[in-house]
């Protein structure tokens, strides 16, 4: 992979939540990085998740859930992901996000989890370190 071309990352707002102040915050902190950046907006279904990636090259897919259902959304997610060719790429999610769910959100294959809170620079370096 060429590492001299931005960052490509998909950050999407699953299923019902409603709330993407965060979201846009951190798309903003992604740009400011120099990634290449693409916000779906609200309420996408796994299956937009994964065409938007599709159709953008992405290099990270990024979830930002707020809603309280990770869980059944990434267990959706993750095998149409993959069949779409995109188990390579970095799956990272960030939100309201219970500790005890980590290790599950882990285990099905979303590298980087990321409590409210977490600061913006530690996202970018934790994407730029990891990028597929």
């Amino acid at each position: 992979m060429n590492h001299d071309k931005p960052i490509k990352v998909l950050l999407a707002k699953p299923g019902l939540d409603g709330h993407d102040q965060g979201a846009k915050v951190v798309a903003r902190a992604m740009l400011d990085a120099g990634f290449d950046v693409h916000y779906t907006g609200l309420r996408q279904t796994p299956e937009q998740v994964v065409d938007a990636a599709r159709r953008d090259d992405a290099d990270v897919i990024a979830l930002s859930s707020m809603a309280g259902s990770h869980l059944s959304f990434c267990t959706r997610l993750k095998p149409l992901l993959e069949a779409a060719g995109l188990g390579g790429k970095l799956w990272i999610i960030g939100g309201n996000l219970p500790a005890h769910d980590h290790d599950a959100l882990r285990a099905l294959g979303f590298k980087g989890v990321f409590q409210t809170g977490s600061r913006l620079d530690a996202i970018c370096d934790f994407i730029a370190a990891n990028r597929p």
